[in-house]
Parts: C-alpha cells; sequence; structure tokens
C-alpha cells in the first residue's frame, strides 16, 4: 500500500514538473514572438490608445461629426404650444430652425471653452464708462460701447444720449467673475452695437477695475443691482426699448430677476445664455467627474482673485483663511457667499437663488440658450417643463457649443449664439 502512495506521490510531482516546464516554456516562446515586433508598432499602438483616451477624455465628437458630412445637428425647440412668442417671433427668426456646426478643429466642449478663454480674439473697440451709485452706497461701472479700430470699422460714438432717443438699449450682465473686458462679452456687446443699438454692460460689484465701497457682495441670486441699472435706464431714457441680455450667472441673475419682477418690469424682451439653472444640481454635477474638478478649481481661483482684490473687506466680513484655503467653489461658498449674504448653509443659499423655480413666472418674452454639452452649465438643471409651461419662454438647445463658445466657420470667426440672441430681440420690436 505504502509503494502504491509513493508511486501516486512520484508521478503528481512528475506531471506538476512537466505541466511548468510546458508553461515555462510556452512564456519564453510568447515573449520571444514579442521581441519580433518592432518597438515602432509598440509606439503606435500606446499612440492610439492615448488618442481613444484623450478622444473619450475631452469628449471630442470629430468622428461623429465627419460621419454627418458637416451637416451640424438641429436647435432643438422647447415651448408651449399656444406659445404667442413663438408665433409672433421665434417662427420668423430663420437661424433659429436651422442647424449648428461646431468648428470641426473644436469639435469638443472643453476645447471651445477653452479656445474662448485663451484665444477668444475678442474685436477691438473703446467703452465709455458711468459710475453708477447704487442705493446702499455701492459702486459699479456701466460701460457703454463707443466705437472700433478693428476689421470692419464702424464709429458707434455716442457720448451722449438723449431722453427722447428711441434707440433700442440692449444691458448685458456678465458671469461669475467676468466684465466688460471679457472675450465673450466683448464679441456680444459688438455684434450688438452694429447693427446699431446701444449697448450698455452692467459690470457686478467689485470687477471692472471699480471698488467695492459697500458692504455688499454679488452672488449668483444677486438681483438689486439689476435692478436698480434697468429702473435707472428706463427713467432716463423713457423712450427707449430696453431689452437684457445675461449669461451664465449673469443668466441666472436676470431670470430670477424677471420672475421675481413679473410684469412690473420695464424690460422688453430677454435672452439667457448658458444658465446654470439650479445651482445645487450644479453643485453636485461640477464635483463629480475629473474634467468637471478642473473647471471647479479654476472658477475658485477667480473667486479667490476676486475676493484678493477686496480682502480689506473680506476679511472683515468672512472667513479670510477659509477663503484662502478653499479648493472649490463650494468651499468658497461656505467660506464668504454664505457669510456675507447671510445664508444659513451652502444648501440653502444654492436653492434660493436659482432661476429654475422663478422662470415659471417670467412675463415678458425670454429665449433661453443651452449647449447639451455644457462642462460647466449640466444639462440635468435645465428645467424643460417649466420652460415649456410658460407661454413666454422660448428655450433653444444645441447638441454642442460648450459654455458661451458656440463657436463656427473654419476659422471659427463666427459665434451662433450672438447672433441667435440679437436676432430674436430684434423681431421683438
Amino acid at each position: 500500500m505504502l509503494a502504491v502512495l509513493l508511486s501516486m506521490s512520484f508521478s503528481e510531482e512528475s506531471s506538476s514538473s512537466s505541466s511548468s516546464s510546458l508553461n515555462g516554456d510556452a512564456y519564453a516562446l510568447l515573449f520571444n514572438a514579442l521581441r519580433l515586433i518592432p518597438i515602432s508598432h509598440y509606439l503606435l499602438a500606446l499612440s492610439l490608445l492615448f488618442v481613444i483616451v484623450i478622444y473619450n477624455f475631452l469628449e471630442f465628437h470629430f468622428v461623429e461629426d465627419l460621419f454627418s458630412g458637416f451637416r451640424g445637428s438641429p436647435v432643438r425647440l422647447t415651448f408651449n404650444s399656444s406659445s404667442p412668442i413663438y408665433d409672433g417671433v421665434v417662427s420668423k427668426c430663420k437661424i433659429v430652425h436651422g442647424r449648428y456646426l461646431v468648428t470641426p478643429w473644436l469639435s469638443s466642449p472643453h476645447i471651445q471653452t477653452a479656445f474662448l478663454h485663451f484665444f477668444g480674439r475678442p474685436p477691438c473697440f473703446s467703452y465709455r464708462r458711468q459710475l453708477f451709485r447704487l442705493s446702499d452706497g455701492g459702486m459699479i461701472a456701466l460701460d457703454w460701447l463707443m466705437g472700433s479700430t478693428g476689421p470692419g470699422d464702424f464709429f458707434h460714438a455716442n457720448n451722449f444720449i438723449s431722453k427722447d432717443d428711441t434707440t433700442p438699449i440692449a444691458i448685458v450682465i456678465p458671469g461669475l467673475t467676468s466684465d466688460s473686458a471679457a472675450s465673450y462679452i466683448r464679441h456680444l456687446v459688438f455684434n450688438t452695437a452694429k447693427r446699431g443699438w446701444n449697448v450698455v454692460v452692467s459690470n457686478h460689484r467689485g470687477l471692472g477695475g471699480v471698488s467695492i465701497t459697500s458692504d455688499c457682495f454679488y452672488n449668483a441670486g444677486w438681483t438689486e443691482d439689476a435692478r436698480e441699472v434697468i429702473e435707472y435706464l428706463h427713467h432716463e431714457y423713457p423712450k427707449a426699448p430696453l431689452f437684457a441680455i445675461g449669461t451664465s450667472i449673469g443668466a441666472n441673475i436676470l431670470v430670477k430677476y424677471l420672475g421675481e419682477e413679473g410684469e412690473k418690469t420695464p424690460v422688453a424682451g430677454a435672452a439667457a445664455i448658458c444658465s446654470p439653472w439650479d445651482l445645487l444640481i450644479g453643485d453636485r454635477f461640477i464635483g463629480r467627474r475629473l474634467i468637471q474638478k478642473i473647471y471647479d478649481r479654476a472658477l475658485t481661483i477667480g473667486l479667490q482673485d476676486y475676493a484678493q482684490l477686496h480682502e480689506p473687506r473680506y476679511s472683515r466680513l468672512a472667513n479670510w483663511e477659509g477663503i484662502k484655503k478653499s479648493r472649490s467653489i463650494r468651499d468658497f461658498d461656505n467660506h464668504a457667499t454664505c457669510l456675507v449674504g447671510k445664508f444659513e448653509t451652502v444648501d440653502t443659499y444654492y436653492r434660493n437663488c436659482s432661476s429654475s423655480t422663478y422662470v415659471g413666472n417670467v412675463s415678458i418674452p425670454l429665449l433661453c440658450i443651452s449647449s447639451l454639452d455644457d462642462p460647466v452649465c449640466t444639462v440635468e438643471a435645465i428645467p424643460l417643463d417649466e420652460c415649456r409651461a410658460n407661454k413666454n419662454v422660448v428655450l433653444a438647445t444645441t447638441w454642442h457649443g460648450g459654455h458661451l463658445a458656440f463657436f463656427e466657420g473654419i476659422t471659427a470667426a463666427g459665434m451662433w449664439f450672438r447672433n441667435q440672441a440679437f436676432i430674436y430681440q430684434r423681431n421683438l420690436q
């Protein structure tokens, strides 16, 4: 019996040794085969893998555009079926019923957005500055378009506007930490003014080179400054139709203001471009993926730079050490916005200041433009049902466009949204 067991054990050891030897030979053969493949092939494979990873990470859509023959995608319209605004105004805007094609070499929402920030190529013109004192003692800059020395020169030298002037006035409200010098603002202002309108940029408190002169700071839902500026312009130029255009956070402020005022506003028509709509949803979105966290960090640095300009007041009114250590917009809002604005929590601030809860009360024609691939303001926050329920609201969404970019043409010389906003408001006259 013992002999049998020893024999079986020896047999198993031999089998295991033979199997290991075979495996070793197989690995050796595989290794030798791999060594025969040229290094250039490995580099090519790694390059291809890198391109695929970057293509997906930056959400490129060049291949999709190529297969569609670079026809672009149709603009999706959301509106109330009995809306007089659609029948009387939007139906006449051919550009809204066309297709939008992104500049082929900018076929990524992130590349578009970055290109706007770093290479926006703003038109060259000068503003006429008017310092406007607010009721609480604060001061903001109203920048009026003066003229241009760039290509296709035109002069819009309105040094003085009479009270009887009937030329429409477009009020532009910039985005977070942006002012009248921002590339997208200059594109929008230039395009509107060259068609004969007077344009004024209502800069936020503490921006545009103007110091903070009261203990009030602007935030995503601060509508008091817009309200005072609009009332002032209406009183100063009673015969001039007033139109308003808000971008990003400025769009959120504008829609919230229009919802608060209802029929009392003197504004004849408005456009909200790339609004964040629901700040709470936006907060969750911007911290979800690595690419969004990059935007979060970049915007936070912008807010910290803004706070640095007004350190004496922030040091007294907010948590200055917390502001300096902030790594996200939420951190900044916790240490600065909530303390200055007297909000109990950050979520309370986001809920109270979200324009999505006010859009249902808008009582004037409002065009809302959003990109479904906006890397900053998520599509999840767009209040589709609320926009559809309000007869005064028309929502236009594009598949692509990035955040406030919407570049078009082979040289990226055009920005689709700036034409859209103007044509819509012109048709309201």
